[in-house]
């Protein structure tokens, strides 16, 4: 990505200094790697936000639906791992979702206490139309590389993951 004089002039720091865009200087190759997964996802969640905008779910959202439609019966605990959030965050995405009819809670049949929650026939109809949006967001970033640097690039994200179960 090159900068332009325009945005070397708008994106300064407080001392004057151009602020790099993305890709350039420590936000680019020879930035830390930590930095860049960081920068990389925010890029990507903020291309789903916009992706997914019109049907009023959120990245957020969107993974927890995934997650129902792919473990049913889940409780809510498991959900937060699943989804990588918070108990609270995930208490708060299945009220929301609850209330737009993509989900519902059923008592458990055995264990009263206990809710199931399970994906409506809407939430499906709209976890399509999202996978749909969000297929296309994949095939972007992994544009012009290989099926085998694709696998190495997912299998090294895996590793990350991994290396911390506490996540």
């Amino acid at each position: 990505m090159r900068k332009t004089a325009k945005s070397a002039t708008k994106n300064q720091g407080e001392r004057g200094a151009p602020i790099p865009a993305p890709g350039e200087g420590k936000r680019g190759e020879s930035g830390h790697m930590g930095y860049l997964l960081r920068q990389a996802g925010a890029a990507q969640r903020l291309r789903m936000e916009r992706a997914l905008a019109d049907f009023g779910i959120t990245p957020p959202q969107f993974v927890v639906l995934t997650m129902l439609a792919a473990y049913p019966g889940v409780s809510g605990a498991d959900l937060a791992r699943l989804a990588v959030l918070t108990p609270q965050t995930v208490s708060v995405i299945v009220a929301n979702l609850e209330r737009s009819g993509a989900i519902e809670r059923r008592p458990h049949p055995v264990h009263g206490r206990i809710q199931q929650i399970e994906v409506t026939v809407a939430g499906e109809t709209l976890l399509k139309q999202c996978r749909a949006r969000v297929k296309k967001l994949e095939a972007q970033m992994t544009e012009g590389f290989t099926h085998d640097e694709e696998q190495v690039i997912r299998r090294w994200l895996v590793r990350l993951a991994r290396e911390d179960e506490a996540v």
